[in-house]
């Protein structure tokens, strides 16, 4: 699929519909974009490559997209193999093509291919450029955004920021969806860990007169950019997106699962502004990620286990602890039949975050939620509402 974004810069990349899981971790119901881009100069830049998967299709792409010509330079701004993948299949096909990339990224690439590229390199530095002929690439190091060799590149002629990982979401380009949900669950599952490294590229890239943003996965971003700008400001950042109100639940029987979806309703009738409710041994853990990011409270709902927390619920509290999870209202709410645990092995991972005040109605259920158990709910609602 080429794909003319201005005179001279062209979309080769392609769309996966056949990958099931991303990362072989993150549920994918809308495929992947693999993009690649096409600047035709003095000189041809190709900037970037795509997953394995997609070799063959996107050799032909940029065939296509050269019209004749052959590529003088191949520019890599992150080296994970959903980008690099096809790099050997492109040295090999265009052999004096010359390779971009930093001191990191060469010795990624080495690594992954066993192969020392020699005088095919071109080490950049951080501030360093490539000159095309009206088109001149400046290079900004993105180092941990999400990997340490990661930069960005701006092409002043035509305005494009080339942003390596950052402003993508999951999804192929022809799937109709809206960007911010798949946006927002690929930046926290993803890139989430790392907000001070997306603030500092935040600073730099507001020093740059930037008309399109070309994602490696995603759609080119052309209109309204204060808009992505603004989300991944809030993001990396980590304030609450928008004030809600996360029920997660950990249940073995059901029956925790009822007090969840109880409580859920009783702060809907109370008039929470939005209240979502994650299912955390069946529903998407990354979708639940997300939506603890977004919303400025939570709560979690699990049943004991094995003088513990059942083991999805501490799988969840792990991974928001390791993306970084802070500033929150968190409420809690235990069962357990004869010696409930779940509470205190929430409230120990939570002090593992930061700046998580965790609410001072603490709700134990013995088995089933009972009549006698809805006081209390009540005083933990109206303390999340307040």
């Amino acid at each position: 699929m080429n794909k003319n974004i201005t005179n001279s810069v062209t979309y080769i990349g392609t769309d996966d519909h056949d990958i099931k899981l991303f990362e072989s971790q993150y549920v994918v119901p809308n495929g992947m974009s693999y993009n690649s881009y096409l600047i035709k100069d003095d000189k041809c830049a190709v900037m970037d490559t795509v997953d394995s998967r997609k070799t063959d299709e996107w050799l032909v792409n940029l065939e296509q997209a050269l019209n004749g010509r052959t590529p003088d330079y191949l520019v890599v701004q992150h080296m994970e193999p959903d980008h690099s993948g096809s790099i050997m299949a492109a040295v090999e096909k265009y052999p004096n093509m010359k390779l971009v990339g930093n001191a990191k990224t060469f010795v990624m690439m080495e690594q992954f291919f066993d192969i020392d590229f020699g005088d095919k390199k071109i080490v950049v530095q951080n501030g360093g450029s490539l000159e095309l002929g009206k088109h001149t690439l400046n290079f900004v190091f993105a180092p941990m955004i999400h990997w340490p060799e990661v930069m960005v590149s701006y092409d002043a002629a035509d305005k494009i920021l080339f942003a390596a990982d950052a402003f993508g979401k999951f999804g192929t380009l022809d799937t109709d969806e809206d960007w911010a949900c798949e946006a927002r669950r690929y930046y926290f599952n993803i890139v989430g860990k790392y907000g001070m490294q997306v603030q500092s590229l935040l600073k730099k890239a507001a020093e740059l007169d930037i008309a399109v943003i070309c994602p490696l996965h995603g759609p080119i971003l052309s209109e309204n950019l204060g808009y992505y700008i603004d989300k991944y400001n809030t993001w990396s950042s980590y304030e609450a997106e928008d004030k809600g109100i996360l029920v997660a639940y950990a249940s073995i029987h059901g029956n925790t699962a009822a007090a969840a979806e109880y409580f859920a309703n009783m702060l809907r009738e109370k008039g929470a502004e939005k209240v979502a409710v994650a299912d955390l041994a069946r529903d998407d853990m990354a979708e639940a990620i997300e939506d603890a990011f977004r919303y400025d409270r939570m709560v979690l709902a699990a049943a004991s286990y094995d003088a513990g927390v059942f083991p999805c619920m501490e799988d969840f509290l792990n991974r928001l602890s390791h993306k970084g999870y802070k500033k929150r209202t968190v409420g809690i709410i235990e069962n357990g039949t004869w010696a409930p645990t779940a509470a205190r092995a929430m409230k120990s991972i939570l002090e593992t975050m930061k700046d998580i005040t965790v609410c001072d109605n603490t709700i134990t259920i013995k088995s089933a939620m009972k009549d006698s158990d809805i006081p209390n709910l009540e005083k933990l609602a109206d303390e999340l509402i307040k």
